[in-house]
């Protein structure tokens, strides 16, 4: 008979999760899977694929602004995703979370601050919000509160979810490149 420890099943969980979990380029797990649209059958952030999609506008429904912004954000297409989330009507945890994550990585990390708060005003246990706020503390080097954020999402959804493995994973490289000084 073999006994596991916490450690052990956290462990296989994040394994078996990873296994299931989509992978980006660097190999670490997504925090999340993003939206589907009619767009899919073309490279996201492709040319074919912004023809699709077509411009930001007023007569887009949320959802439509919601696909092309997190899709163009996640592609580094920072500005123009910040075009179509900005235009949605309804800001739920979702559209304020990827408005942040854009907004930080144009470099304007104290402007993206607030917009990460609003979203867990809205969903205090939306952990995707929680994850790239601890990487925008990370780029703050402030180290406390990203593991605050990693100690959050750990009581939310364990530590076998994506958005802790990938910020766990994110604190463990901040720690190796502050110890290379």
């Amino acid at each position: 008979m073999t006994i596991f420890t916490k450690r052990s099943l956290a462990y296989l969980g994040a394994c078996a999760l990873a296994l299931a979990s989509p992978a980006l380029a660097d190999g670490r797990i997504a925090k999340d899977i993003g939206p589907q649209g009619a767009c899919d059958s073309h490279a996201k952030g492709s040319a074919a694929w912004r023809a699709c999609v077509g411009q930001a506008s007023a007569k887009m429904s949320d959802e439509e602004l919601f696909y092309a912004g997190y899709w163009l954000a996640k592609s580094g297409q920072y500005a123009q995703a910040l075009s179509y989330l900005s235009r949605a009507g309804q800001k739920d945890e979702r559209v304020l979370t990827y408005i942040g994550f854009a907004t930080r990585k144009l470099g304007r990390v104290d402007e993206a601050l607030p917009f990460y708060a609003k979203a867990l005003e809205i969903n205090a246990n939306y952990v995707v919000a929680r994850a790239y706020l601890g990487e925008a503390f990370l780029s703050q080097d402030d180290l406390g509160r990203a593991q605050g954020e990693l100690a959050e999402i750990a009581a939310r959804c364990g530590v076998t979810c994506p958005a802790y493995v990938d910020l766990d994973a994110q604190i463990a490289d901040y720690k190796v490149r502050a110890a290379k000084g």
